[in-house]
């Protein structure tokens, strides 16, 4: 966003309103109703492949607290959303976390349920949650860490605005053999340079009786 892009009330409206909506989903809250779909694609072992160092099933409650933990908000250094795609359904949780002076390094991750794979909805995950990390909590840097052969995510990432900056050699192993671990990450100004603030943020105004502290 730019710097004068707030500049009376109706625009900060706005920016409020289109904060945590990307372009087919919203990001939002953690409810105690996410946990257990959560959790389930979480423990799946596919999933576990791709987001975890060894496919080891972990108690339900332990992984239950580990997303409760992401989405607690109460840190100025990170943050964790459960996502709904336009129909108001659940389908995945990105978090970010590590943000501190005076590098304001964040790592991010993300997770979707097995129907949102593949429809686009993590590349739009991923850039609002990039906007919401360099707009709303000053974040000057976003990485993440992702095994080389998770192509798709790779590209996912790659769309959303994210470089190669290096990669960790035989540091997973599965399938019987040690893979990479690529280490991506994208500056503030790189994004902003790419993705623009959308223009339900920029421009549209919204009436001061829409506002709502709920």
């Amino acid at each position: 966003m730019a710097d004068d892009a707030i500049h009376d009330t109706d625009t900060a409206l706005a920016y409020g309103s289109a904060l945590l909506r990307g372009e087919r989903l919203r990001l939002r809250a953690l409810t105690d109703a996410d946990l257990d779909r959560l959790v389930d694609w979480w423990l799946r072992s596919d999933s576990a492949v791709l987001q975890q160092n060894s496919v080891s099933p972990r108690p339900a409650a332990s992984v239950r607290e580990m997303f409760q933990a992401w989405s607690r908000n109460d840190s100025p250094g990170g943050a964790g959303f459960s996502i709904d795609d336009e129909t108001g359904q659940l389908i995945g949780h990105a978090t970010m976390w590590g943000a501190a002076l005076p590098v304001r390094v964040a790592t991010f991750a993300i997770i979707l349920g097995p129907d949102a794979v593949g429809r686009g909805y993590g590349a739009d995950a991923t850039r609002t949650m990039l906007r919401f990390a360099f707009d709303e909590l000053g974040v000057h840097k976003v990485e993440l860490r992702v095994w080389a052969f998770n192509d798709r995510a790779i590209r996912a990432y790659e769309k959303a605005g994210f470089v190669r900056e290096g990669a960790r050699r035989a540091v997973a192993f599965h399938g019987g053999r040690f893979h990479d671990e690529v280490l991506m990450g994208v500056l503030a100004e790189e994004f902003r340079a790419g993705w623009p603030a959308p223009q339900s943020a920029k421009a549209r105004p919204t009436s001061r009786r829409a506002c709502s502290t709920r």
